[in-house]
């Protein structure tokens, strides 16, 4: 008999997760434990295997001078995509008006920070006072820059740097070790945070704003299948070894909906894939902050479908400042629980829209995070093979294992 695989189990701890949590679920409650503990582990991965990959890609796999050409292609190709995604969540926003006829009767609206997010503030906020706050905080862009910088340094000093880079290298390697033996819990996280989700919303949560969720779900598809694929075929990118690779951390990242929870997995894959160690340790953590296409492209939808909900007639310039206002806002949030949300509320306060719909989103939101959370992991998937393949790296080998 064929052994299961670690995907088939997670599916099946999937549907038994809503199962439980439907037929009884004050059981289904008590086993949100089993996805706290499994996330808890997982972002223990986070920071140790940021800086070791991120130092060690720097200061041993490539110059200083090739990391600052990824660096910027990099950037380029992550605003030119979540520009996009929110272009196709505002065109099917508008297009299927999930919002029209909310009955807003009711209905109290949560409580959420609501300060403005600027510029100033965001820059402030790249960069760490202390890189070991930074790591307990998982706050994915501070690691990203201090490891940057520390391997910039180790680069500079050259021989006498080398017992710190090959420490890095040996650490990435225990790190992604350490990523397997925790993906063994993976379908004991699964089943415990679908049974939890189901048990406290019920089936409502599943099948309540059902337009929304569909509208949601079609512009996320066409972003995928359209734009992602346009972007797959352009770049000369193998699909059937893509899909392979990106199979199991795009489940994970769908069923748990974390982004930390799939990075390790997702940063073994593509390597496994062919993009190099030094590209996929810079470009995916960078991606984590600069290009969220599943984050943006909800807070395109779900903003204008609060201003329909409200019986607000937004004008096209009103959608496109809001638009590039959520250009800035949703940078480097990745790492903040329900950051979509906060930033929703954010934004809703800036334009003068009542925050009162943000509590019918709620009602799906653990749906919506999911949808969007493993989108955000597709797409930083593909940057790091496009980004690999505009430095002209043959991605059409076979993949390697990695021990």
């Amino acid at each position: 008999m064929k052994k299961i695989s670690l995907t088939a189990w997670i599916f099946i701890a999937l549907v038994l997760g809503v199962l439980v949590g439907y037929l009884y679920p004050d059981v289904g409650k008590e086993m949100k434990i089993l996805s706290t503990v499994f996330i808890k582990m997982v972002k223990s991965i986070v920071a140790p295997l940021l800086f070791a990959t991120l130092v060690f890609g720097i200061a041993g796999g490539a110059h200083s001078g090739a990391m600052g050409r990824i660096g910027i292609r990099a950037v380029i190709y992550f605003e030119v995509v979540t520009t996009i995604a929110l272009f196709v969540g505002l065109g099917f926003v508008n297009f299927f008006q999930p919002g029209k006829g909310v009955d807003l009767s009711n209905v109290k609206a949560p409580e959420a920070a609501t300060a403005k997010v600027t510029w100033q503030g965001i820059i402030e906020h790249t960069f760490p006072a202390s890189i070991i706050d930074s790591m307990a905080k998982n706050d994915v862009l501070q690691v990203v820059v201090f490891a940057m910088m520390f391997g910039m340094a180790c680069a500079a000093i050259g021989l006498k740097a080398k017992p710190v880079v090959e420490f890095c290298e040996g650490l990435s390697e225990v790190m992604f070790k350490y990523t397997a033996f925790v993906m063994y819990a993976a379908p004991l996280g699964v089943f415990g945070a679908m049974a939890a989700t189901v048990g406290q919303y019920g089936v409502k949560v599943l099948f309540n704003l059902a337009q929304l969720v569909l509208t949601m779900f079609g512009a996320l598809a066409f972003f995928v299948i359209i734009v992602l694929g346009a972007v797959i075929l352009i770049a000369k990118i193998p699909l059937g070894k893509f899909i392979r690779a990106v199979k199991d951390p795009y489940i994970l990242a769908f069923s748990t909906a974390s982004s930390e929870a799939a990075l390790p997995m997702a940063l073994a894959n593509m390597e496994r894939f062919g993009v190099p160690k030094h590209i996929v340790s810079f470009v995916m953590p960078l991606g984590y902050s600069l290009n969220l296409d599943g984050s943006t492209l909800y807070l395109a939808a779900a903003s204008i479908f609060v201003a329909q909900a409200a019986g607000i007639e937004l004008g096209l310039g009103q959608q496109i400042m809001m638009m590039l206002t959520l250009m800035l806002t949703s940078k480097g949030v990745a790492a903040v629980p329900r950051a979509s949300l906060v930033i929703l509320m954010g934004t809703l306060a800036t334009f003068g829209l009542p925050t009162e719909p943000v509590a019918l989103i709620l009602g799906v939101d653990a749906v919506l995070d999911m949808a969007r959370t493993s989108v955000n992991l597709l797409g930083n998937c593909l940057a790091s093979a496009v980004v690999a393949r505009w430095e002209g790296v043959d991605l059409n080998g076979p993949e390697t294992v990695k021990g």
